[in-house]
């Protein structure tokens, strides 16, 4: 059934480890909910491995006019929700058998210079899923240096965050930061020229950027609690993750809300255990060889997976996710 849902040529999104998730989750039934519709792959790939129902849910509605091309294939079997998958468990309206949730930027998004998410291609330095809110350009141009280095430093890893942050500054007193290419520059002239095989010198700036833009760590701590409230007993999350800051709390989650937290002292009085919320992997799932040579963007995704339980959902302790430092914009 996984080779039948892969996939087609004909499909305008390859969906990372959709083939993985349709394995480690099988038999794919009941109502399955997609928090990050994009383009939609992973919904056609759950109904075509026989989802009865798929809920498909974006905060960028322009991925919904993109799905009436082929929508219709499924008729009323495919309900298209525009919102953020932190209010998953209100959207779907009922309990789920199923969530999926693919994190950070489409390669759709990516694809499309207008949006601004992507150092490979000019175009206005926006960054915004929603179309709504702050833009790159406006954080770019508003915040001062101390709120720019602590943003690419805890929301990109960035090293040379303090330099980067004190160049931009300084760039913006001459003319306005207004395009990608021009942020590019900008980080291009302080880090030095990457070696073979390196990511792009501006990939760590436009990932921070891109998080704290669209509040990506407030909305993916939010979407597992909503998914916890929203699964039936024996319902599946399954979540793909693209950096180390992400699979850090997806694992974490995962490990709180299953009872496999360590990290307690064995000095300290013995801690009053939870009923495990999720039956989880114990480890993630990477992208076999095939699905890399297929699609490159690929490489860097992890998958991991938890089967709810019995257990009536609560709040989850944030403090235990690993979170990166909060950063108020």
């Amino acid at each position: 059934m996984a080779a039948a849902a892969r996939a087609s040529d004909k499909d305008p999104h390859i969906p990372v480890l959709l083939d993985a998730i349709l394995e480690n989750c099988a038999p794919i039934s009941g109502a399955w909910l997609d928090g990050t519709f994009g383009a939609g792959g992973y919904a056609r790939g759950l109904l075509r491995a026989g989802a009865a129902e798929v809920i498909g849910v974006d905060r960028d509605p322009m991925v919904f006019e993109m799905a009436g091309a082929w929508a219709g294939e499924f008729g009323d079997r495919l309900r298209l929700e525009e919102g953020t998958f932190s209010d998953l468990d209100t959207l779907a309206g009922a309990p789920l058998d199923g969530v999926v949730l693919d994190l950070g930027v489409s390669s759709m998004q990516l694809d499309q210079a207008e949006r601004g998410f992507s150092f490979m291609a000019d175009g206005p330095l926006d960054m915004r899923m929603s179309g709504a809110g702050l833009s790159a350009a406006d954080l770019v141009a508003e915040a001062d240096e101390a709120l720019l280095a602590d943003i690419l430093y805890h929301y990109g890893e960035e090293r040379a965050a303090r330099a980067i942050a004190r160049a931009i500054v300084k760039a913006r007193q001459d003319a306005p930061i207004a395009t990608t290419g021009a942020l590019v520059r900008i980080v291009e002239a302080v880090l030095p020229r990457p070696k073979p095989g390196q990511s792009h010198p501006a990939t760590r700036s436009f990932q921070a950027l891109r998080i704290a833009v669209n509040d990506e760590f407030g909305q993916l701590t939010a979407g597992l609690e909503a998914a916890e409230r929203a699964l039936k007993p024996g319902g599946w999350l399954a979540v793909v993750s693209f950096h180390s800051l992400e699979d850090r709390v997806v694992k974490r989650f995962f490990q709180a809300r299953s009872g496999k937290m360590g990290g307690v002292s064995r000095y300290a009085p013995e801690a009053v255990q939870d009923a495990p919320r999720f039956e989880a992997r114990n480890k993630a799932i990477p992208p076999s060889d095939d699905e890399v040579a297929r699609n490159p963007r690929a490489r860097s995704a992890k998958l991991r997976v938890g089967r709810r339980t019995e257990a009536k959902a609560g709040a989850v302790d944030r403090r235990k996710l690993g979170l990166p430092k909060e950063i108020k914009l």
